[in-house]
This record gives structure tokens, C-alpha cells and sequence, in this order.
């Protein structure tokens, strides 16, 4: 279907602009291939991992797209327009951090069953 390429084309397009344009998304995105990578030398479940990178990833496009949103809608600085760009980028933390809960668990025993097991 026509219509369903053409926004397959937009979503890429928008990953892409992400990449080149937020440096914070391109260090998540190589966080989560080095996580995956790990986890797969450890012939730990890639499951959980895979989950978490992509709703870190996930949170970060949603955050851009909301920045540039509250940029274009409200170009001075305005109160409102901080809480929702911190507010985003709260969001994002959090995933960050609940994805590192889950690497510790994952991949903790695992590795240190290979370094000092």
C-alpha cells in the first residue's frame, strides 16, 4: 500500500534527522548496540535489553519531537514551555536509569559468572 510506504518513509526520514541532528540519541543508540552485543556474548535473554533500548530510544525521538515542537510554537523562553521540555526529558532519564536496572540484572550474573567464575 501506497500510503503505508510513504510513512514508512517518514519514520525513517525522522530517525535519520534524529541521528544527524541529537548527539544524546546517537550515544543511546551505541549504549544499546555495545548492551546488545554483551548480552549476546554472555548468551544472556536479549529480550529484556532489546525491550529497554528501544524504549530509551523510543523516549528520545518523542523528546525531540517535542522540543522542536515547543521551539516552533514558543520561540522566547516561557515557563510553561521548560516544564514540558524538562518534563520529556525527565522521561527520558527514567527510562535510562530502569534501562540499566535491567542490564545489572540481566547481565551482571552472567558476566561475573565468566570473570570470576
Amino acid at each position: 500500500d501506497r500510503s503505508f510506504i510513504t510513512s514508512l518513509g517518514w519514520a525513517v526520514n525522522g530517525l535519520k534527522r534524529t541521528y544527524q541532528r541529537e548527539p544524546n540519541f546517537r550515544r543511546e543508540l551505541l549504549i544499546g548496540v555495545l548492551a546488545v552485543a554483551m548480552a549476546m556474548w554472555l548468551r544472556a535473554p536479549l529480550a529484556p535489553i532489546l525491550v529497554m533500548c528501544g524504549m530509551v530510544l523510543a523516549l528520545e525521538l518523542l523528546n525531540s519531537a517535542l522540543e522542536a515542537t515547543v521551539d516552533l510554537a514558543s520561540p522566547e523562553k516561557h515557563e510553561l514551555a521548560a516544564t514540558a521540555k524538562d518534563a520529556a526529558a525527565g522521561a527520558v532519564l527514567i527510562a535510562s536509569l530502569a534501562s540499566v536496572a535491567v542490564g545489572l540484572a540481566v547481565l551482571g550474573p552472567p558476566l561475573w559468572q565468566r570473570l570470576f567464575g
